[in-house]
């Protein structure tokens, strides 16, 4: 693990605030990543509170136990897992509440950054997009095995890409010759099918393509619902869960289920409009520009 990763967690003064955090606390970090939010709940709920530190990316977890060491083993859990099955793992510490929860969405830098695990297409890596690279089916699989109309759903749907057809059309009649197999491959083919298209926009032609084949991959938008339903039963009375999401379409299910919960008399939504991070944090983490806050009270 590289010690000299730099994580800066995205609305950490939101955060800290949203959650109301006191000494003694019990709280979950549904996403701990590489322990940025965690460092400052930690300082807000020792000496006598608790973290439960939960990641479905093993490396990760190890980052975040080396940013968390100094606490002090006592202060904290870190577990593998996915919060989809975030029931599960409270239960099997013998948790029967937390005082608050944070789900944040965001893929890391340090993630995008390492090129063999196939999240971005700045260097040449492996089409793997997964994860938890034990388990599920990866992006080459995608790629490669899926039919013409599914490619053509998971680009359209997951990514907004207007030109789905397109460039599903080019993936299809590359594969012809062979396998897919690298990012880079993918991305050229990707420029290839809709470059000049994107020649009055800002992003890469490939970023709404991979954002979509990796949310297949992870299967992040059922994971979201299923661990936000799961977790409100956990959370004690007048205690809160936060998300901070990166793209619409997390920002759209945490909006319904907040409402859905609100209906059904479970939760209270705190946060009518979502928090944006502020002029001078974009400017400073231009990869929090996309970041949205939702905060919701358990009743």
């Amino acid at each position: 693990m590289n010690n000299s990763v730099f994580h800066k967690p995205v609305m950490a003064r939101e955060v800290i605030e949203s959650l109301s955090l006191k000494n003694g606390y019990k709280i979950l970090d549904a996403t701990i990543g590489l322990g940025g939010h965690a460092r400052h709940i930690l300082e807000r709920i020792l000496p006598d509170g608790f973290l439960i530190g939960v990641d479905c990316d093993e490396n990760a977890l190890k980052f975040a136990k080396d940013q968390l060491a100094g606490f002090g083993s006592k202060t904290h859990t870190l577990l593998h897992g996915n919060f989809r099955n975030i029931d599960e793992i409270l239960s099997g510490l013998a948790i029967e509440a937390i005082d608050g929860a944070l789900f944040d969405l965001g893929i890391s830098s340090y993630q995008l950054n390492d090129a063999g695990r196939g999240f971005g297409f700045g260097g040449d890596g492996a089409l793997d997009m997964r994860m938890d690279p034990s388990r599920g089916r990866s992006a080459y699989d995608i790629v490669n095995r899926l039919k013409r109309d599914e490619l053509e759903n998971i680009i359209r749907d997951f990514g907004q890409e207007r030109y789905f057809r397109r460039i599903a059309g080019f993936i299809i009649t590359r594969r012809k010759d062979g396998p897919i197999e690298s990012t880079g491959e993918l991305a050229a083919l990707i420029g290839k099918a809709v470059g000049r298209r994107y020649r009055s926009q800002r992003i890469h032609p490939a970023t709404r393509t991979f954002q979509a084949i990796r949310i297949a991959v992870n299967e992040e938008l059922a994971n979201l619902e299923e661990g936000l339903s799961r977790v409100v039963d956990f959370v004690r009375p007048r205690r809160r869960i936060c998300v901070i999401s990166f793209h619409s379409l997390e920002d759209r299910i945490v909006k319904f289920k907040f409402r859905e919960l609100a209906k059904s008399g479970k939760g209270r939504v705190i946060t009518k409009k979502p928090l944006t991070p502020t002029i001078e944090e974009k400017r400073e983490n231009p990869r929090s520009r996309s970041a949205k806050m939702r905060t919701l009270e358990k009743i």
